[in-house]
């Protein structure tokens, strides 16, 4: 009797619970809210300077992206197929410098969200969305010069063909969407609960370390050792061709010893004997200019010294053009690493502690890294594209850039 007393005691009990905890399905979960994951409040005087310096981070990042969007919409000469890929992450750092940061601000400097539930799931939506994109723009355009460097027959040959920047391009937001979204709208739903506070946003799984660790993985592991192997090829193929003389022109057919040499000259600079043979060479070719072309038949497929400059200049050009496209990249690549790398591990981190072992200062100056990021992209372009240079000159010193312009012409 005793026994059976018991079970049913017990029984009651278990029932009461699962019936105290689902009245409402996206109630607080009783015992299990976790610490709030914004910093304390500051005293006055930090809080101005702190607001100053989010603010012009929020106005850099906002203006410097405007910059790139409008010199893409502007200069007809960045409408190149790689550049679609530019646009596309100066989009996504636009969004953050304009919405995910200025709706940040009063919450990281009072501990307070003021602006309600809904705003905030948009909030978290639009910060997880635009970030992800922002790392697999990063990915695409490293592909995308991988391509260029190491490719570059196939590459050119696709230029024409937009459908494939722009099925990228939206394979991009797609899988940005996929990786984050479905998590923050459904999470508390799913549980049947919500582990976040009144006056509190941040992601439901905010603590849930093996989800974190799995959507960490594809949104910063796979994309780094993707873009180092990208960088890594890259000066692979540069070092490889120079040890080969950089006589080769993106795969061209119709080198030939003639060919070897000449584009060996160009690298050293001839000697008095080679200048005298080249001089006597090309006197050669005039005299046998003067002789009619069909007494020569095979002339049309004959390797003269001016095609060998030809071909010498352009290969030179091509791997001097490959040498910026990966110092360039290298550039990029690396700031992406130093944002985002903290910030990563010490969410891993955070999650598997619970957050107890990681200071919340310390967590927030690991989170305002990433967007950071955002706000070097643009500053990246003109440092490392001419292109992107000539069209900012155009648009911010347009009399320097007509200057410039008629003094090239």
């Amino acid at each position: 009797m005793e026994v059976s007393s018991w079970t049913e005691l017990t029984w009651m009990l278990k029932n009461h619970n699962s019936t105290a905890g689902t009245p409402c399905m996206t109630g607080p979960c009783n015992g299990t809210l976790s610490p709030q994951p914004s910093t304390p409040q500051f005293s006055l005087g930090v809080s101005v300077l702190l607001a100053l310096l989010m603010v012009l981070l929020a106005m850099v990042t906002i203006l410097g992206n405007v910059l790139v969007i409008l010199a893409f919409i502007l200069d007809r000469n960045l409408r190149h197929r790689s550049n679609y890929f530019f646009l596309n992450l100066a989009i996504s750092d636009f969004a953050v410098g304009a919405f995910c940061i200025p709706l940040y601000i009063p919450y990281a400097l009072t501990g307070i969200w003021h602006f309600g539930r809904g705003i905030c799931k948009l909030w978290l939506l639009m910060d997880y969305l635009m970030c992800s994109a922002s790392v697999f723009n990063i990915v695409i355009i490293s592909y995308d010069r991988f391509l260029s460097v190491t490719k570059a027959v196939s590459y050119r040959a696709q230029q024409g063909m937009m459908s494939n920047p722009v099925v990228k391009m939206v394979a991009i937001w797609v899988f940005a969407f996929l990786l984050y979204s479905p998590a923050v709208l459904l999470w508390e739903y799913i549980s049947g609960c919500s582990v976040v506070g009144e006056g509190q946003c941040y992601a439901e799984f905010f603590n849930n370390w093996y989800f974190l660790l799995c959507a960490s993985t594809l949104e910063f592991f796979v994309p780094l050792i993707s873009v180092t192997y990208f960088n890594v090829s890259i000066f692979h193929n540069i070092q490889r061709r120079q040890r080969r003389g950089s006589i080769q022109y993106s795969e061209s057919p119709g080198s030939s010893s003639v060919s070897w040499r000449f584009c060996f000259l160009l690298r050293r600079g001839p000697s008095l004997s080679e200048t005298e043979d080249s001089a006597s060479s090309s006197m050669r070719m005039k005299k046998e200019s003067l002789v009619p072309e069909s007494s020569s038949p095979s002339r049309a497929n004959s390797v003269t010294p001016e095609n060998d400059f030809s071909v010498c200049a352009r290969a030179r050009s091509k791997l001097h053009h490959d040498k910026k496209i990966a110092k360039s990249l290298a550039v990029i690549v690396c700031v992406f690493a130093i944002c985002w790398a903290p910030y990563t591990l010490l969410m891993i981190i955070r999650g598997a502690c619970q957050g107890k072992c990681v200071h919340p200062i310390l967590y927030q100056i690991t989170f305002w890294l990433l967007w950071i990021n955002s706000s070097l992209n643009p500053f990246l372009y003109p440092l490392c594209h001419d292109k992107f240079r000539m069209a900012f000159m155009k648009i911010l010193c347009p009399k320097k850039f007509a200057i410039l312009r008629s003094g090239s012409c």
